[in-house]
């Protein structure tokens, strides 16, 4: 077989893996229509997919007149892929199987630590998953992490300001260890993946993802694809000013988004209050939300942190014209307060034309989005390697 029938070979049994996983149960046929291939071709690649582990046959399908069809089913349980959502103030793991479904799980609170401590913590977690994940014939088949920074192509952390990390090699560290494939992406990239994949995002095409945590990071899906910039740097929005002469940045900058929009931005507010009736000493989000109902200092800095998520959405609105805005992280669980304030922004200072077709959404996923986007890619990455040569 040439060079080019191989490649043609493998870019249809890609096709066909996905038509199955994406759509099945599905019969050779029905896969032979769609694809515009040739019956024979399809039975050849399903036989080999079979052999493969990656999908098998269930039960006979509704029959159109002549001998009911066999129906093939991808096979979710060949393999079991890791998702790391490295956060300022937690590491949250978990393990899924091919078709995103979260198997087990494992979250860690941390303060910010040096990059030593927090690869060990890392690695204890990939470890417990790696040891609680069922039997499969792939096993572990890679891990996916997303970090709140700059990452190059090569997966080399470049910065990551609210970790104060410098040039960090963690694809190699981690290579090292697991001997596994390993993927590091920017976590708000991988938000917006993992909505567009499995959560709120799923019927858009153009949409972008706003990760409010510890800082602001912003993901686009432009026209079904992520766009990632010209060398991949693109969604530093927690950088853009909207103070002129304001506070001072870590990133050497003034009066950036995030120091007026973030979680971190509203416990600095919330421990500022110091009044007899909060206890400074448990500014947790988690606290500060169970504890703003009723009252009203704590509310109402939910709803400034929403009116300060708006100013900055509004830039993004006016600026990409997008289908849908997605708020997702930690922020998102303060939702019931702060999503009338940000609204209203909105309404009030977006170009009518942008906010015709406009939806305005909080995470399906919660916590997970970042998570299950890196996941996600570890899985891809998988079903498109050297398995289907």
């Amino acid at each position: 077989m040439s060079w080019n029938q191989q490649i043609v070979k493998v870019n249809n049994k890609s096709l066909v893996l996905q038509t199955i996983k994406n759509q099945g149960p599905i019969s050779r046929a029905d896969i032979a229509q769609q694809l515009g291939l040739t019956k024979g071709t399809v039975s050849s690649l399903v036989n080999e997919l079979i052999e493969a582990k990656l999908c098998y046959e269930t039960g006979p399908g509704e029959s159109s007149g002549g001998r009911r069809p066999v129906l093939l089913v991808f096979n979710k349980a060949a393999g079991y892929s890791i998702g790391i959502d490295l956060g300022v103030n937690y590491i949250l793991g978990v393990l899924t199987d091919l078709d995103g479904n979260i198997i087990n799980e494992k979250k860690l609170n941390v303060n910010v630590e040096t990059y030593d401590q927090t690869l060990s913590y890392m690695k204890n977690i990939i470890y417990f998953l790696i040891s609680n994940a069922p039997e499969s014939h792939y096993g572990i088949i890679g891990i996916g992490i997303g970090v709140p920074g700059i990452v190059n192509k090569e997966g080399d952390i470049l910065l990551a300001p609210n970790l104060g990390w410098k040039q960090i090699p963690l694809k190699s560290d981690l290579e090292e260890e697991f001997q596994l494939p390993i993927i590091i992406e920017n976590e708000a990239n991988a938000g917006a993946y993992g909505e567009k994949c499995f959560g709120a995002g799923k019927d858009f095409e153009d949409l972008i993802y706003i990760s409010a945590g510890i800082g602001i990071g912003v993901g686009f899906i432009l026209n079904n694809e992520l766009y990632r910039g010209a060398q991949g740097f693109s969604g530093e929005m927690g950088h853009m000013i909207i103070e002129i002469n304001g506070k001072e940045c870590k990133c050497g900058s003034k009066g950036c988004w995030e120091l007026y929009a973030s979680e971190k931005a509203l416990l600095e507010d919330a421990a500022s209050l110091s009044t007899g009736d909060t206890d400074v000493n448990h500014l947790e989000l988690e606290y500060l939300i169970e504890n703003a109902e009723g009252n009203e200092k704590l509310s109402s800095l939910f709803e400034q942190t929403g009116y300060y998520l708006g100013v900055g959405i509004n830039n993004i609105i006016n600026t990409f014209n997008p289908e849908q805005i997605i708020i997702g992280n930690r922020l998102a669980m303060g939702k019931e307060w702060m999503e009338a304030p940000l609204k209203q922004v909105i309404e009030d200072y977006t170009l009518k034309q942008h906010q015709r077709e406009l939806q305005i959404t909080f995470a399906k996923l919660s916590i997970y989005s970042a998570a299950l986007g890196v996941s996600s890619y570890a899985t891809e990455n998988f079903l498109k390697s050297d398995i289907l040569n």
